[in-house]
């Protein structure tokens, strides 16, 4: 009976009562967004794009030790999400351009304030 209300205390904590949205479910499909915006390349790609719409190019150098291979990898992945907005112009050579939804400006939101207090405490954190 304990697991129950510990089940039903953390499900109020993330304000979702119903079980079908519920990340601490191990089927809940929020599971699987949360395994892509919170991967250390989602949550940089996220938060770098959050002040402007960048090039391939400028997202890579602004993202250090992120592999071509990574960086193409997780902008599907957020693109599919519904975070990133992929804009190709049809031009020689190709120019694309990468910029936030309206739904990834409402998560870098959420993000930035984490990536501060992780800034804040790294160097405490790793010392310790």
């Amino acid at each position: 009976m304990k697991t129950k209300a510990v089940a039903d205390r953390l499900a109020e904590l993330v304000g979702s009562p119903d079980s079908r949205a519920n990340v601490f479910a191990a089927n809940c499909a929020s599971r699987v967004v949360l395994d892509h915006v919170t991967s250390k390349w989602g949550v940089l790609i996220l938060v770098a794009l959050s002040g402007d719409t960048l090039r391939w190019g400028e997202l890579r150098r602004s993202i250090e030790g992120i592999s071509e291979k990574m960086l193409a990898q997780t902008l599907r992945t957020l693109e599919a999400d519904g975070f990133v907005l992929r804009d190709a112009h049809p031009t020689i050579p190709p120019r694309v351009e990468y910029s936030l939804t309206e739904l990834g400006h409402e998560l870098a939101e959420q993000l930035l304030p984490l990536l501060r207090w992780v800034t804040a405490n790294a160097e405490q954190i790793v010392r310790d």
